[in-house]
């Protein structure tokens, strides 16, 4: 590979309509030096992930246009879906894929927001935070677009650290409205994976996401003291929701560090604690790219056997883990190496 390749994911907040998805994907695609691996829209979220690969000024780049272009399509008014979201274009991480790219990554998270320069209001988080409280997305992220006017404007907000974005105009105005608010980080590999359960209303999907995700629940006495007790996996947030257009619910999880929860692990919790619900699986499925060697963990495994080749191991990951229940899964196109050799050659 490339030395100095890395990744940026943007996640819009429109799922449905393709001639929208489309606009925005080209905008991106426009740009020269970039490779874009995966477009993956969501009706039900209402929500399209899009990953864009490539040296880290191409990749700003791709970037800034893709947010200019939602900005003029996308109206946050008159958005609804089942994801957490803040924004039309709701986040944008930057991810350091060869060895020794983070400062790529850092330059080109500054690169858009300087370049935005308070056009949308913008969050900094991850690694490009500027407050340890602003390191999460999801602190960034409470309230959702539906409490961004109030939390903008002075109305009641619990963390003030918290408040007020690393970039904006300063006023709640039309354009504003429109947008919402974007989070731009800079942050390792996360993978965005879901686990299918097969029932109609999220029962025993919403017991799983809340028992296998790191904050656990919250808990409280008689007395209205709250406590906080942890859950089952580390380095994983996840929560239970409906899938209308398949019939069933999914636990929807972001496995922040797969060396610590693999995706087999994330995937047998689930599948055990449905069990106890007399809830089956019906497999899972990636959303945007994985590394290779998250899916090599999981073929292993599976397979029990350290001898086979890496297409043999990934194999046996597809199929432990049902990654193309719902829909196929193509290696070749959705591990992140595999994908950027085939566009952007070694």
């Amino acid at each position: 590979m490339s030395s100095r390749w890395i990744e940026c994911v943007p996640n819009i907040s429109e799922g449905r309509d393709h001639s929208i998805i489309d606009a925005v994907v080209t905008a991106a695609r426009e740009i020269d030096d970039v490779a874009i691996l995966g477009c993956e829209p969501d009706p039900d979220y209402n929500r399209t992930v899009i990953t864009i690969a490539g040296e880290w000024k191409p990749v700003a780049i791709a970037a800034l246009a893709l947010i200019k272009r939602a900005a003029e399509l996308i109206d946050m008014r008159n958005h609804s879906g089942n994801h957490p979201r803040m924004g039309a274009v709701d986040v944008c991480p930057f991810v350091p894929i060869s060895s020794d790219t983070q400062d790529d990554c850092l330059k080109a998270a500054d690169f858009v927001i300087s370049d935005l320069d308070g056009q949308i209001p913008v969050y900094l988080y991850g690694d490009a935070s500027t407050h340890r409280t602003r390191h999460s997305l999801a602190n960034l992220r409470r309230g959702q677009y539906e409490g961004l006017q109030a939390r903008l404007t002075g109305g009641e907000w619990a963390d003030e650290d918290t408040r007020f974005p690393d970039s904006w105009s300063g006023t709640w105005g039309t354009a504003e409205a429109k947008f919402g608010a974007m989070a731009v980080g800079v942050r390792p590999v996360l993978v965005a994976y879901n686990v299918n359960v097969d029932e109609a209303e999220p029962v025993a999907s919403k017991a799983a996401g809340s028992i296998v995700r790191s904050s656990g629940r919250l808990l409280k006495s008689p007395s209205g003291e709250k406590i906080r007790a942890r859950g089952m996996l580390d380095s994983v947030q996840g929560m239970g929701l409906p899938l209308p257009s398949h019939g069933i619910c999914q636990v929807s999880m972001n496995l922040q560090n797969f060396s610590v929860t693999p995706l087999h692990i994330a995937f047998e919790c689930v599948r055990s604690i449905c069990a106890d619900h007399d809830v089956d699986l019906c497999g899972s499925e990636l959303v945007g790219l994985v590394p290779l060697q998250a899916m090599l963990d999981s073929g292993l495994w599976y397979s029990g056997d350290s001898n086979l080749s890496e297409s043999e191991l990934v194999n046996a990951a597809i199929q432990g883990l049902g990654l193309s229940n719902l829909d196929e899964f193509n290696p070749q196109e959705r591990i992140i190496e595999w994908a950027i050799s085939n566009q952007l050659g070694d």
